[in-house]
């Protein structure tokens, strides 16, 4: 009977390969996680600390670092870190050599509510708690203000945020116990009343026109309140 060594030298390589495929996927699997890099996209200013992330990225009640790769559940690193209120996005990777990454994008707030408790409106009008490592230059928000009924301040907090005219001026955002919008602006002693949100656009471009003319006049001292109730009109109550 003649043996053929050609079928044996492709059992025996077959059985090679196999063997190291197993013993790579292995010693893969079993790789221990090398410590988070950090990634923060957007704005560099943080709210929320690399050392912060690190310490939400946890398996088993353990930090992931020096972990066998294999255990770790990425999907549950990412919900942990997305159920953070200073952040608005992450995502969490793994490389094949046990290297994690993280890539946080956070919450940016657009306005500070400074009532009995204190907290951010970030760009969404969901609520941000404030931070201990940076505190944001946004208008004041005060009044009667509840976490739960943020959608009239958000608003006009908005539109503020997307006016250069208003950024650069208004420093505090009043909510009235009937909901209407009062705001103060810089270097300036009056109260503005906005009244409702209806016709917002037009009540801002009256206030614009007015606020040219009155420092024109340099009148802009001489008043304690400016309506822009109506609409149509700007009545200013003077001191």
């Amino acid at each position: 009977m003649r043996i053929n060594y050609n079928y044996i030298k492709v059992i025996g390589l077959l059985i090679l390969v196999g063997g190291l495929f197993a013993f790579s996927n292995y010693r893969n699997d079993h790789r221990k996680v090398s410590k988070p890099h950090v990634e923060f996209l957007g704005e560099n200013k943080l709210f929320i600390t690399e050392a912060t992330v690190s310490k939400l990225l946890i398996q088993n009640q353990q930090a992931v670092t020096g972990q066998p790769k294999d255990i770790i559940d990425l999907n549950e690193l990412e919900n942990a870190l997305n159920s953070n209120p200073m952040i608005k996005k992450a995502e969490v990777f793994m490389s094949v050599n046990g290297e994690l990454s993280a890539e946080i994008e956070q919450k940016r707030p657009i306005a500070r509510v400074h009532t009995n408790a204190s907290y951010y409106i970030d760009d969404e009008g969901s609520y941000m708690p404030l931070s201990s490592n940076y505190a944001a230059r946004v208008p004041l928000v005060t009044g009667n203000i509840k976490k739960n009924k943020l959608k009239t301040v958000f608003q006009f907090a908005k539109a503020v945020e997307e006016d250069e005219f208003l950024k650069k001026h208004v420093i505090e955002i009043r909510q009235n116990d009937d909901n209407t919008i009062d705001f103060k602006i810089r270097k300036s002693d009056f109260t503005v009343h906005l009244g409702t949100l209806k016709m917002l656009e037009k009540k801002i471009n009256n206030f614009k026109a007015f606020y040219q003319k009155a420092l024109k006049d340099n009148t802009l001292n001489k008043y304690k309140l400016v309506n822009l109730k109506f609409d149509k009109q700007v009545i200013c109550t003077k001191i």
